[in-house]
């Protein structure tokens, strides 16, 4: 059986989620009331059967390590592969590697040393549950140099405007890729490749004097080289903005959208927190909410996503909202389309409301 090993590249992700990434980066922000963005990308892996993930973070990482550990929640705390996470050391004064290229260069041990066959890249933007096995069974039987994923999607969203897209021929292969704001093939920022042509194609893009992986030595060498295309025909959710994070998590609401996400032959798994249970007092009201454990709740709760630890007081009303883990919400408060970051507090009678297609943002420990 081919091995696969797995590279979750953060390097080249922007941090565009405004509040919710001032003090961490865009993987580590929470998501669907109990997990992190990062957690979806470790999981599909380890759920692939990847036993050697490797995370290239540059900027703000702090919180990710300390949620990944030694990758225990995830199986990856092993004697032989396991979790790296690699934050960026450049002290090679003879390197001309530059953008993503540093990090595949000054890890490139890690690609030359793996027993896998293949290595999976992914960015962490884009949710959704995928079996790399899959993708890499499509790899094999097209003979491509690279097989990259892709959604197409039913309705453009302005996230998507971002993303870069595929044009497609009749057997699969990409054609081109580009950023044209009405093709529906989306790019979902993931492919597979053999180890010895991705170490290749790392030192003939660094030695051409290039800055970024993707996009000079894949998209870069069209139409030289061959890339397959895979469609991914599951739940996706692409997230590069406050307006997509609040959109995609509420959509978690309808339970179909939640059980095509979370299925139990492909279980998303997070770092483990024992806490009790939520407590529901008899004045309380949740209506079509996420309510995580140790929630204290004895308010007015409707469509909403409360994360672990949420206190909610007598006569407080929360619509629409997204409420991260031990906020506050004191008596008679009223939220309505809010995000609130972590260990925020909102005092007893205070108003806030944002609109469906921009959320009022509260940044991490804020009191109001």
């Amino acid at each position: 059986m081919d091995l696969i090993a797995g590279i979750i590249n953060l390097d080249h992700e922007q941090d565009l989620l405004e509040e919710l990434t001032y003090f961490r980066c865009g993987a580590a922000v929470p998501f669907a009331g109990r997990y992190r963005m990062i957690d979806f990308t470790i999981s599909n892996m380890t759920n692939s059967r990847i036993e050697s993930v490797a995370v290239f973070a540059r900027r703000k990482y702090r919180s990710l390590m300390d949620h990944m550990e030694q990758g225990k929640s995830w199986d990856l705390d092993r004697q032989r592969g396991g979790l790296f996470i690699l934050p960026p050391d450049w002290n090679d004064p003879t390197d001309l590697s530059r953008g993503d290229l540093q990090h595949f260069h000054n890890n490139i041990d890690f690609i030359r040393r793996t027993l896998a066959d293949y290595i999976v890249v992914s960015g962490s933007q884009n949710i959704c549950s995928i079996d790399y096995r899959d993708v890499l069974e499509s790899h094999k039987e097209s003979g491509a140099d690279v097989t990259v994923v892709y959604k197409k999607v039913e309705e453009l969203q302005p996230e998507h405007n971002l993303a870069h897209k595929l044009t497609i021929d009749d057997s699969g292969q990409v054609m081109a890729i580009h950023n044209d704001q009405q093709s529906k093939n989306v790019y979902m920022d993931m492919y597979i490749i053999e180890r010895d042509y991705l170490n290749y194609l790392v030192e003939n893009c660094i030695a051409h004097g290039c800055s970024h992986l993707f996009l000079d030595g894949i998209k870069g060498r069209l139409p030289d080289i061959h890339i397959n295309a895979y469609e991914h025909e599951g739940s996706h959710a692409l997230i590069n903005s406050v307006e997509s994070y609040y959109r995609n998590s509420r959509k978690l609401l309808n339970e179909s959208e939640h059980d095509e996400l979370f299925n139990e032959e492909s279980p998303v798994f997070t770092k483990v927190k024992n806490e009790a249970p939520s407590h529901y007092a008899f004045s309380s009201n949740i209506n079509n909410t996420l309510v995580a454990n140790g929630c204290t709740l004895e308010g007015h709760v409707e469509d909403s996503i409360l994360f672990r630890g949420v206190k909610v007081g007598k006569g407080a009303v929360i619509k629409n909202s997204i409420i991260m883990q031990r906020c506050e919400i004191e008596e008679n408060a009223v939220l309505e389309n809010v995000i609130l970051d972590k260990d925020c507090s909102i005092s007893s009678g205070r108003t806030l409301i944002g609109a469906p297609e921009k959320p009022f943002v509260v940044a991490k420990r804020k009191t109001m």
